[in-house]
């Protein structure tokens, strides 16, 4: 693979993970949200397989499949059926209520698309010393990791359904995943495999605890379950 088309396809694929993650403050259905975090995890996967590729080191590759498998395959999956089972009562009867939405976020879409934009400067600004100290391809696309780790907690902290908090949740993790891929060229492959593990355990609880909530409470949403506890 020559260097231009590395260079090419590296900012490519960098683009669509950070457009993934403004999309996700731009929409409000949870079942879209979920569709593009599956994308999201898609580019990340890319990113992976490129880098690999691109060094010729094949356990980089792999990681970058069992990415693929587990953010854009295992996690949406698990997400969806959360939503599925937060549509439907005690009974089984669809209730079609407001839980497959975020009805009311603590900032508007417009609010949150110009924080987007402000975060992701941000994220350039504070990178920019590392990627002076070193001005490959992977090191210049750095600011895009940090840049969804920012939105993905500004997603955590103004979302109110608790769906909605664990995508957030999880666009944190892979802002993170990805920075470290750019930062390092990849990390070795029993580190990745156990922190996916641990996300996956971790969703796995999340989805559980978002189910009860529904059936004791008839709620995701937080402010609601605040008035109850008050």
């Amino acid at each position: 693979m020559s260097d231009s088309l590395y260079t090419q396809l590296l900012d490519v694929t960098c683009g669509a993970f950070l457009l993934a993650a403004v999309i996700v403050l731009w929409r409000r259905e949870l079942a879209a949200i979920v569709r593009v975090f599956a994308l999201q995890g898609v580019a990340l996967a890319a990113l992976a397989v490129l880098l690999g590729a691109h060094e010729e080191r094949w356990d980089l590759i792999g990681v970058g499949i069992g990415i693929g498998a587990l953010r854009a395959g295992a996690l949406p999956y698990l997400v969806r059926r959360a939503l599925a089972a937060l549509t439907e009562d005690r009974q089984g009867y669809a209730t079609g209520g407001t839980e497959t939405r975020e009805t009311q976020p603590l900032v508007n879409v417009a609010a949150s698309l110009l924080t987007a934009a402000l975060l992701t400067l941000l994220a350039y600004a504070v990178s920019r010393p590392l990627t002076d100290l070193e001005p490959t391809p992977a090191t210049r696309a750095l600011p895009v990791g940090l840049a969804v780790v920012l939105i993905g907690f500004f997603v955590l902290v103004t979302r109110r359904r608790a769906l909605a908090q664990v995508v957030g949740f999880l666009l944190l993790d892979n802002g993170i995943t990805a920075t470290a891929f750019l930062a390092t060229s990849g990390v070795p492959l029993i580190v990745e495999l156990g922190v996916s593990f641990d996300v996956l355990l971790a969703v796995l609880v999340l989805q559980i605890l978002t189910t009860r909530m529904r059936e004791a409470f008839g709620t995701t949403d937080i402010d609601d379950l605040r008035e109850l506890h008050d």
